[in-house]
């Protein structure tokens, strides 16, 4: 079976895993771990535990449950003040993480509940910020912070050094495609990339490095981003020619949620430069990728998924 190995976190990764899940795949997940906002940032502070959010996220987009358990699961107690907004999920995981010592011996057990359909790991068992730097030299400190900081962030570190996860390494050694998801680059996918060891892996290994690109820019983050400003700011760590596959949405967005994105959220539609890809050698496989849900615009994980397998299937022929 082809082994896959993606990079995430957070909304971008589990709407990914939701349609690749149902292939014949095997897929390890990489998550970030350094969320500090709502409520995984309190059960940070209070456990002292790297972010259980995404990851548990993550878990439930991969499980094979019933509508009941994924309810129960995204539960949240807003009517205690003691229970702080926690999801279930998150408890169950902090619990775990206190009785286990660690990730790896934690979600294991939280999988056997869910029945995953793949493997997930945390990048790094260490309790660790991101920290943004701006143009002008300033610390923002935390994800949170980075995301509403209203200065151009000229690049990413952690505030202290971290192991990465050895299983992480050895799964990229394996791979038969490393796939970074669409989502946040500044809190979702470059947080993976600072770590020069696992670059070193991830630029090395034989297998093609597929990027799924967002549908929509980020204010203060992608403003005016093209498909392929997306992959400069990645290879930006990974080095240049790194990504060599891109998945792109090729349809024009002109519903009234589009126009509320563009005039309420600053937020507009990737678009989608095939000849400078073209010019650059990366292999685009684009397709109508969007869907609405719950009135947002999501990757349509089924036939994203559809695309990805049989670039993998077919390669390059």
């Amino acid at each position: 079976m082809k082994k896959i190995v993606i990079f995430g976190g957070g909304s971008g990764l589990s709407q990914l895993l939701k349609g690749l899940k149902l292939f014949p795949v095997e897929i390890t997940a990489v998550v970030t771990v350094a969320d500090n906002g709502s409520s995984t940032g309190k059960l940070r502070k209070e456990f002292n535990i790297p972010a259980v959010g995404d990851i548990s996220k993550v878990m439930l987009a991969m499980a094979d449950v019933d509508n009941d358990i994924t309810d129960l699961m995204n539960y949240r107690f807003k009517k205690d003040k003691h229970l702080d907004n926690h999801s279930v999920k998150n408890l169950l995981l902090t619990a775990l993480l206190d009785l286990k010592g660690n990730f790896a011996n934690a979600l294991p057990v939280l999988g056997k509940i869910l029945d995953l359909k793949g493997n997930i790991l945390p990048l790094t068992e260490d309790n660790v910020d991101l920290v943004g730097i701006t143009k002008d030299g300033k610390k923002i400190v935390g994800e949170v912070a980075v995301t509403k900081n209203h200065k151009q962030i000229d690049h990413l570190e952690y505030n202290k050094e971290f192991e990465v996860n050895p299983a992480v390494i050895d799964a990229v050694r394996k791979a038969d495609l490393i796939i970074f998801s669409s989502g946040s680059l500044f809190t979702s996918i470059i947080p993976h990339l600072i770590d020069k060891k696992l670059v070193r892996e991830i630029v090395k290994a034989k297998a093609d490095k597929l990027y799924v690109c967002n549908l929509f820019t980020q204010p203060k983050e992608t403003e005016n981003y093209k498909v392929s400003d997306h992959i400069d700011a990645i290879e930006r760590y990974l080095g240049k020619n790194t990504i060599n596959v891109v998945v792109a949405n090729n349809h024009v967005m002109s519903s009234a949620l589009a126009s509320k994105y563009a005039t309420h959220e600053q937020k507009d539609p990737v678009i989608l430069d095939s000849d400078v890809l073209a010019h650059r050698k990366i292999k685009v496989i684009s397709d109508k990728l969007y869907t609405i849900e719950d009135n947002y615009y999501r990757h349509d994980s089924l036939k994203v998924a559809y695309l990805i397998f049989s670039h993998l299937m077919d390669g390059n022929k």
